[in-house]
C-alpha cells in the first residue's frame, strides 16, 4: 500500500504538467483522438511502473479479436487492475468503472482519456444506462473493460468471488465477443505492503464467441467466464 504514494512522490514534479495535459487532451477531442489519449495513458502507466518497480507479464495477445468490439472481463484484485491490462492491451479501449472510485485526482483524469463510464453501484437504471452505452461503444467496435467480479479486500489474493451476471448485458446486447482475463498478482502493487519489485501477470484466454453463449441466460454466461478464469489460475498454481 506504500507503492502509491510513493510512486506519486516520485513524480511530484511531473504531476501538475501530467493533470493539466490530460485535461486538455481531453476537453479537446477536435485535437487529439482516441489513439492520442490512449497513447498517454501508457505513458503514465510507464511512469508508475518505473518509479514503483512494477513489470507486466503477458501471454495470449493472439486470443484477442483484431477487429471489432469486444468485452475484457478480469478478475478482480486491487486498484492496479484496469493499468495492469492497458499496459498490454496495444488497441484503444476504454472502461466501466464504480463512480465513487472514479473521482480521485489522476484517476479521474485518466478514466476521461480512456472515454470510460462512471457506473453507480447503487442505482439500477442508472447502470442500465451505462450497459446500453457500452453496448453501442462495443457495436461502433471499441474494447471495453467491465470487472463482473465484486468486490476485494486484502485477503483475496488469486482467489475468485461471485460474478456478477449484469456486467454481461453489454455483450449479449451487442452480440460481441467476451475475452475472460486471467489478473495474477495485481493485488501485490497497491493493494499489499509487499516491498521489493513486482511482476503482475495478464493472461488473454480464448474469447467466448456471440454462438458459443447465443442460448446462455447472463447468470450462465457469468459462470462460464468465471469457470474459465478459475481454470487458468489453477493451472498456474494460484
Amino acid at each position: 500500500m506504500w507503492r502509491m504514494p510513493y510512486s506519486i512522490a516520485l513524480n511530484l514534479g511531473r504531476l501538475p504538467r501530467l493533470v493539466q495535459t490530460m485535461h486538455r487532451m481531453a476537453d479537446r477531442p477536435d485535437l487529439f483522438t482516441r489513439q492520442d489519449g490512449y497513447a498517454y495513458v501508457r505513458y503514465i502507466i510507464g511512469l508508475m511502473k518505473k518509479t514503483g518497480h512494477m513489470g507486466t507479464e503477458c501471454s495470449g495477445r493472439e486470443n484477442l479479436p483484431r477487429e471489432g468490439g469486444y468485452l475484457l472481463c478480469p478478475n478482480h484484485q486491487g486498484k492496479y487492475d484496469a493499468y495492469s491490462i492497458v499496459d498490454v492491451h496495444d488497441r484503444p479501449l476504454s472502461l466501466v468503472m464504480d463512480r465513487e472510485q472514479s473521482y480521485y485526482v489522476f484517476i479521474s483524469e485518466i478514466v476521461d482519456l480512456l472515454g470510460g463510464k462512471r457506473m453507480d453501484i447503487h442505482d439500477a437504471r442508472q447502470g442500465l444506462t451505462v450497459i446500453k452505452q457500452v453496448a453501442k461503444e462495443l457495436e461502433e467496435g471499441i474494447p471495453h473493460i467491465i470487472i463482473p467480479e465484486g468486490g476485494y479486500d486484502n485477503q483475496k489474493h488469486n482467489t475468485l468471488w461471485e460474478f456478477k451476471p449484469g456486467c454481461f448485458k453489454a455483450a449479449t446486447k451487442s452480440k460481441t465477443p467476451i475475452v475472460p482475463t486471467v489478473l495474477v498478482d495485481s493485488y501485490k502493487v497497491y493493494n499489499s505492503w509487499k516491498f521489493g519489485p513486482i511482476k503482475t501477470q495478464v493472461h488473454y484466454l480464448k474469447p467466448i464467441c456471440y454462438e458459443e453463449y447465443l442460448n446462455l441466460n447472463t447468470h450462465q454466461i457469468a459462470e462460464l467466464v468465471k469457470s474459465r478464469i478459475q481454470e487458468k489460475l489453477t493451472e498456474l498454481g494460484c
